[in-house]
């Protein structure tokens, strides 16, 4: 059986590592499987690019731009929203005549347009769709927040500059709705949260949607003794230590407000620990968070390799995330594999991953004390709690996150649309 996962990235992103592990999972488990990307980042042969290094660039630079129109020269929604109208006919590559079944996972931003996309689907090959967010269900947006609009038929957009009915989210969500009724595909999302969510919406009336969490490789993400890696790390052996990390720090949809807020909070509150707790962060604008918390910021604006990373998850006591959105976030598995516990906002797939004071805290949505709470409640634990903290992250992501794990619900997905192609066309 070939497989080829589609991504607009090889590995820029939490959508592209997910996909990056799940085609390492499938070729350690018995499926061979390549990955077609736009943006292709390091040697790895099973890795492949879209040709045409100046027509990717141009797709990208104009459809940011009509965008930047759409919302009356504002640059504020240049990557909230994806209409589309860029892309690459990938189906005239031998990559994907070759394959068996296609697996789509996020492409946008000048991978597929739209025309592109129902190429893909015409071409008579099966397909799998792996949802690391919204897109696929509403009209242009990636998250749709408070806004139910997608439940019927988008329309009076908030995220444009000029709200009408008609306007562009409602012109593509029937596009989309119009694919899916003539090419129904099957979808995946990665927890159960978005697996709801999808479910609800009008362009997914009759598709078929399933649940199955990203991988990870539990040999390389792995519990090592904290010391060393704070020596490592350069990292101070006598205080507590809380990650915080996205792809860019100071996101909004991160909740950067949320994390000052309670840092700020935390200060106040607990003036001791001002000389026994420090903040590790990682991730674009990491270094300027200092400006904006009380206390001794680590900030790493980029880490160089996995190694770097398992270090640093070891290195700290816990992992803090605000986040607003989220389906699955990979660094919260990537802590509790390392055997850190972690705390978040109860919002998205986040609760499916965190247990309750078994493994970390899950906060109320958006509620500052809570934040803090959990803070304190975990800087509160003895040695022997912590270690039995520590052991639940593990056994939790052993269990149910493993390569071996994923890629086998995997190649189960894959062997059911192949029948059933081969079904149809009989």
């Amino acid at each position: 059986m070939k497989v080829l996962i589609v991504s607009t990235s090889e590995r820029v992103g939490g959508a592209a590592v997910a996909a990056n592990r799940l085609m390492k999972a499938l070729n350690k488990n018995g499926v061979k499987a390549r990955m077609l990307v736009n943006n292709k980042i390091t040697a790895d042969p099973e890795v492949l690019e879209v040709p045409g290094k100046w027509r990717k660039k141009y797709n990208f630079i104009f459809e940011r731009f009509l965008i930047f129109l759409l919302n009356a020269f504002s640059r504020k929604r240049l990557f909230d929203i994806d209409p589309s109208f860029t892309g690459s006919d990938i189906t005239r590559l031998d990559c994907f005549k070759e394959a068996d079944v296609i697996h789509l996972h996020w492409i946008n931003q000048g991978m597929l347009s739209l025309r592109d996309l129902r190429k893909v689907l015409r071409s008579g090959k099966p397909v799998v769709w792996t949802m690391h967010d919204q897109w696929a269900s509403t009209g242009i947006c990636h998250s749709t927040g408070d806004c139910v609009a997608f439940r019927q038929a988008c329309g009076l957009c908030p995220l444009l500059a000029h709200r009408r009915k008609k306007d562009l989210s409602n012109r593509v969500f029937l596009r989309k709705k119009d694919m899916n009724r003539q090419h129904p595909v099957l979808y995946v999302t990665c927890s159960h949260w978005l697996e709801s969510n999808v479910m609800s919406s009008g362009i997914m009336e009759n598709q078929k949607v399933t649940a199955i969490p990203n991988p990870i490789d539990v040999a390389s993400f792995k519990p090592l003794l904290k010391s060393d890696c704070r020596a490592l790390c350069r990292l101070p052996l006598d205080k507590k230590l809380v990650l915080v990390g996205a792809v860019k720090v100071t996101d909004w949809r991160k909740g950067f407000d949320y994390m000052v807020k309670a840092f700020a909070r935390l200060g106040e509150l607990r003036p001791d620990l001002m000389q026994r707790f420090e903040i590790v962060a990682i991730g674009d604008g990491a270094s300027s968070i200092q400006a904006v918390v009380p206390f001794v910021v680590n900030g790493y604006d980029y880490v160089s390799s996995e190694e770097d990373l398992v270090r640093l998850y070891n290195a700290v006591d816990f992992f803090f995330t605000p986040s607003l959105f989220e389906n699955l976030p990979n660094m919260i598995m990537e802590a509790m594999a390392c055997g850190v516990p972690c705390i978040g906002f109860e919002v998205g797939g986040i609760p499916e991953m965190i247990d309750h004071k078994r493994n970390g805290y899950v906060a109320r949505y958006k509620d500052v004390d809570d934040l803090v709470s959990g803070i304190s409640w975990l800087l509160a634990l003895s040695d022997a709690e912590y270690a039995g903290m520590a052991r639940a992250c593990r056994d939790k992501v052993e269990k149910q996150y493993s390569e071996e794990k994923i890629a086998g619900s995997y190649r189960d997905i894959y062997e059911y649309v192949l029948q059933k192609n081969i079904a149809e066309a009989n």
